[in-house]
C-alpha cells in the first residue's frame, strides 16, 4: 500500500510540517515522508500508537463516540494522531509554529484519502 504520495500532499500543504507517517495496528510504520530525522518520527509513530490504542480504551469503557482525532502539543512540536481506519493510523508533526487549524483540515483530508485507498 504505497501511501507516500499522500503523505507528500499533506506535508506540502502545511507550513512548519516536520514528518507524516502511517502506522499499522502495531505501531509499524507502513510508510513515511520525513523533514526530520527518520528514525525519530518511526519511534514518534510507534508511541503515538500506543496513545491512540490507550485513548481508545477508555473511550470504549466510557462509551463514548468513536476516537476522531489526538492532538499533542509540546514546547517544540505539534502533533496530529488520526485514526484512518481500525488497524491503520496517520501521525503528523508539525513544528510549534505551524498553524494548527490548517494542519487538522490537512491531515483529516489525508485522513480520508488514505482510508479510500486502504479500500
Amino acid at each position: 500500500m504505497p501511501f507516500k504520495r499522500e503523505l507528500e500532499r499533506l506535508m506540502n500543504r502545511v507550513p512548519g510540517a516536520l514528518g507524516a507517517i502511517v502506522a499499522d495496528w502495531e505501531g509499524e510504520a507502513v510508510d513515511q515522508v520525513a523533514r526530520m530525522d527518520e528514525y525519530e518520527l518511526k519511534i514518534h509513530g510507534a508511541h503515538s500508537g500506543v496513545i491512540l490504542s490507550n485513548m481508545r480504551e477508555v473511550m470504549s469503557k466510557l462509551s463514548v463516540d468513536n476516537l476522531q482525532e489526538i492532538v499533542l502539543t509540546t514546547e517544540k512540536m505539534q502533533t496530529l494522531v488520526v485514526p484512518v481506519t481500525q488497524d491503520y493510523f496517520l501521525v503528523f508533526a508539525l513544528s510549534r509554529a505551524g498553524s494548527l487549524g490548517l494542519a487538522l483540515h490537512a491531515a483529516r483530508l489525508c485522513a480520508e484519502a488514505l482510508r479510500h485507498d486502504i479500500q
